[in-house]
């Protein structure tokens, strides 16, 4: 019985002898075994998330995922430039004369119908007077805008978001005081007989060239407008317009003017500006030699 227990004994000290180095080897190749891809995948970079889209798109989340304790890093504020996209440079607008030229016309409408405008200040001082029905029509000398950021850096309003003005009625927000302003001018003397203000309520790139993508969209409730992209405004949106009421019937020029306040750094403000022929019959209006001026 003893030379029995003895030789169990002898076998278990071999299998320990003949398996515990192997199992070692395991151990350590474990404890040392890199991570999976899967591992390293930094939590929340999901590449199917709409918002994690290349960075030059609408829909593209500026905030960092995974590390949520980490603090993020605050520049200093600049006047219109210096994006992540576009580092350098500076932006550069300029409006398209065709575009005005080409679509230009006279329209009479009822107050009733703009009240939304009446409240940002879109009509003539008489609008404003009492005893002004809604019944009571405007003459409105209508046409669209197309301006282009020929840049090399994003023009971005000078206000942060936080403090841009909401208007209930039109269901937007300014950014600027003023994009545009639109002035009827006499033809001989250059005194203004009419004047129409446009504020930014939806700066955003409605198009852009060939191989550019959008990066700002009031639906995505960004403002701005990117290198080589256009902010388009159709002739028939609000405010869009000069209230001419009380305008005689003559020859006038209808000057356009973008970042009228150059509050916004550009590099060349010498193209802001676009002077029209105007020649009203008090029914309708000819418009013709649009073109850029540099006052």
């Amino acid at each position: 019985m003893v030379a029995a227990r003895a030789k169990r004994n002898m076998r278990a000290q071999q299998y320990r002898h003949n398996h515990q180095p192997h199992l070692e080897a395991h151990v350590t190749r474990a404890q040392f075994q890199q991570p999976t891809a899967v591992e390293s995948t930094v939590l929340g970079d999901d590449t199917t998330d709409i918002n994690k889209i290349h960075q030059n798109s609408v829909f593209h989340n500026s905030y960092q995922s995974g590390d949520k304790t980490s603090v993020p890093i605050r520049h200093h504020p600049r006047t219109g430039y210096g994006t992540r996209l576009f580092p350098n440079g500076l932006p550069d607008l300029v409006p398209d004369p065709s575009y005005i030229q080409a679509a230009s016309y006279i329209q009479r409408v009822q107050m009733y119908a703009l009240r939304c405008a009446g409240e940002e200040n879109c009509l003539s001082q008489s609008a404003y007077q009492p005893g002004v029905r809604d019944i009571d029509y405007r003459t409105l000398l209508r046409f669209p805008q197309r301006v282009k950021n020929q840049g090399t850096a994003d023009f971005l309003p000078v206000k942060p978001r936080h403090q841009w003005e909401w208007h209930s009625c039109h269901q937007h927000y300014h950014s600027m005081e003023a994009f545009s302003n639109y002035d009827l001018l006499d033809v001989t003397t250059d005194r203004k007989v009419a004047q129409g203000h446009k504020a930014s309520f939806c700066l955003e790139d409605t198009s852009c060239d060939r191989g550019i993508r959008r990066r700002f969209a009031c639906t995505a409730h960004t403002q701005g407008l990117s290198p080589g992209c256009y902010d388009t405004y159709n002739a028939n949106i609000d405010c869009q317009w000069i209230d001419i009421t009380d305008v005689l019937p003559g020859n006038y020029i209808l000057k356009v003017t973008v970042n009228p306040t150059m509050q916004v750094l550009e590099s060349d403000f010498s193209n802001n500006i676009v002077r029209c022929d105007i020649r009203y019959t008090g029914t309708y209006i000819h418009t013709r030699n649009c073109r850029i001026t540099g006052s």
